[in-house]
């Protein structure tokens, strides 16, 4: 699939460019970029002989699809990816139980689904590609990830080199480059990324010039309680997260996405946080969401901010 045939509308010089420049960095012979690449090299040839993306798990192969020596070199290839983020998956009948229940997040989505049969979407921040995966059971044309992280890269790249889902893509990018791509989706996900971003509107901004007219965003936010139009700016982190800049409340975000231009802006889902849903795991064996929170006063996290909360949005171009 050639990238730039797919988006005529994009700006063809700059980013082919930029893909030409990303090609070359992640192709280095140093150690932090062949440490991911040479998991994928011995499993390359793999191919699964199905494949499931309907529940709540990602499935991809079977037990059977492998030999006992080819068992090894993906088991040895799936924990080199640790930590994982995103999941649950099981690939050649390993389970791999990742930190965050994602599949919670994707069925709170689904009831508020644009149609996505034959249609082009985005998803920025994809991590390992989990919903995009799950996209594929609602037949889009093609689904581009925007992934600028080496590890997340490659474990969808090793992902999807056993999945062999032609519609799914994910390049090097973030949400910065969405400037190269005017007008060039019907659909976009953003889920888990504008409070990372020093500028949320200018990111809004960005988004919505990126969607073609008629097109929807689908945005899922950290949050603050409240009703008041206002966000919390934190003093150095949130939830222990370094780069974490506004963390607003629902109305908050409700005006960022209508003074950025969408239309027909709706609450979806508002609900608190909790380690049910993000939390420790043999496949993310670091601090999780009981180490964010104050251990004395769950409803403030570790530096004395009100606990999270997250919030999905629908907004239409």
């Amino acid at each position: 699939m050639d990238l730039l045939n797919a988006f005529p509308r994009a700006a063809t010089g700059p980013l082919k460019r930029l893909l030409a420049e990303k090609s070359a960095w992640i192709n280095q012979q140093k150690k932090g970029f062949l440490r991911f690449r040479s998991l994928l090299d011995p499993v390359q040839h793999l191919r699964a002989s199905s494949c499931d993306f309907s529940g709540d798990v990602v499935r991809i192969g079977t037990a059977d699809d492998l030999t006992a020596e080819e068992q090894i070199l993906v088991q040895r290839a799936m924990r080199g990816f640790m930590p994982w983020r995103k999941g649950p998956f099981a690939v050649f009948g390993i389970d791999i139980d990742a930190e965050w229940r994602s599949e919670r997040k994707w069925n709170r989505l689904i009831p508020e689904l644009p149609d996505l049969a034959g249609k082009v979407v985005a998803d920025i921040g994809c991590n390992n590609g989990y919903y995009m995966f799950r996209m594929v059971h609602h037949r889009p044309a093609l689904v581009l990830g925007f992934e600028p992280y080496v590890q997340h890269y490659y474990t969808f790249a090793t992902l999807n080199t056993f999945a062999a889902q032609s519609r799914l893509r994910v390049e090097l990018l973030g949400i910065e480059h969405l400037d190269l791509f005017p007008e060039c989706f019907d659909v976009i996900f953003c889920l888990g990324i504008l409070y990372h971003r020093p500028s949320p509107l200018d990111a809004l901004r960005d988004l919505h010039a990126a969607l073609k007219p008629g097109g929807w965003l689908l945005v899922e936010s950290q949050a603050i309680p409240g009703d008041e139009p206002v966000a919390l700016f934190p003093r150095a982190t949130y939830a222990k997260v370094p780069g974490t800049w506004f963390v607003p409340t629902a109305t908050c975000l409700h005006h960022w996405l209508l003074r950025s231009g969408f239309h027909d802006v709706r609450l979806t889902c508002d609900h608190a946080m909790s380690s049910l849903e993000q939390r420790r795991t043999a496949w993310m064996t670091f601090e999780s969401y009981e180490d964010f929170i104050d251990k004395d006063n769950p409803a403030l996290t570790i530096e004395g901010y009100p606990a999270p909360r997250r919030v999905f949005f629908k907004a239409a171009k």
